[in-house]
């Protein structure tokens, strides 16, 4: 149960340092109430985590990234970009300038229609793009899961031949979760058998729901973005050891909730099998992101 040191990590939720003045999440503000999200949080899950990261990146967050990477033995890093050079440059630059070490992301939002399905297509083409993602619940208005306004984005997942990477279980965001209930998850891989759907963000509370699902469905998949180590789900664990080595795969969090120091030193303690150490670290996402 030892965790290699040399296997060449693949993160599926990374950044670079956030620009100042960058982390305010305004998309998230028109469904927030309470006064801690909307006056004092700098983070809309701030609450839920411990020492938020501020790093220093200096002048250039992408060699920054790089080095913090090198580090850690991170081989390659899923970034969240877009087509706006304003909101997502540091990352449409080290996706660019560095393509053995990034590859891009594009978030959805179903609200737009079609306009949601044709960004995704000039994604693939103009930026090699290797994934959808969606926040269900941070959409304004929200999307559950299974909402029709989601199938067209799904089938043009399919016939791009490339994943969607979606929040599932109760949000950090003091925001209704309803759209983001696990079990909303069986209609859309009932009705998309050919759509790899992975899920993000922990599934809880209903991690052994997610199990049943993930041992149901042969093209869903689980990855651990937002849990510290000492917080994976020990359904998910179990899972892994057992029938689910090739279900399971590593995302992080930074810098937008957890340090790459913590996390590397909480990940020698999940009790993985020697097996599903290669498995979960890269192997996995370099089949399911068509990396290789």
């Amino acid at each position: 149960m030892t965790m290699p040191n040399d296997i060449g990590v693949i993160d599926l939720m990374i950044a670079p340092p956030f620009r100042a003045g960058a982390r305010t999440y305004q998309f998230l503000r028109a469904n927030l109430r309470d006064r801690e999200s909307l006056d004092e949080f700098e983070f809309p899950a701030q609450y839920m985590f411990k020492d938020v990261p501020h790093p220093e990146a200096g002048d250039d967050s992408v060699r920054f990234l790089l080095d913090q990477m090198d580090r850690f033995g991170i081989e390659k890093g899923m970034l969240g970009v877009s087509f706006d050079e304003d909101r997502s440059a540091d990352s449409l630059r080290a996706v660019r300038e560095h393509p053995d070490r990034f590859f891009g992301s594009l978030e959805v939002d179903p609200n737009r229609g079609m306009d949601a399905v044709r960004d995704l297509q000039r994604a693939v083409e103009e930026l090699g793009v290797k994934a959808a993602t969606a926040f269900p619940a941070g959409l304004n208005p929200q999307v559950p899961i299974n909402d029709a306004k989601f199938y067209p984005i799904y089938a043009k997942c399919i016939e791009l031949d490339i994943p969607i990477c979606v929040c599932a279980g109760v949000p950090g965001p003091r925001v209704p979760f309803a759209p983001q209930y696990v079990g909303l998850i069986d209609e859309v891989c009932w009705y998309f058998p050919e759509l790899k759907f992975v899920t993000r963000h922990g599934c809880e509370p209903w991690a052994d729901l997610a199990v049943k699902l993930l041992l149901k469905w042969p093209n869903l998949y689980y990855s651990t973005s937002a849990f510290a180590p000492r917080y994976y789900p020990e359904a998910i664990v179990k899972f892994a050891n057992t029938r689910g080595a090739d279900k399971v795969m590593y995302a992080g969090y930074y810098p937008m909730g957890l340090s790459l120091d913590r996390i590397f030193k909480e990940l020698p303690d999940v009790p993985f099998r020697d097996h599903v150490w290669p498995k979960f670290l890269r192997e996995n996402a370099e089949r399911v992101f068509k990396l290789s």
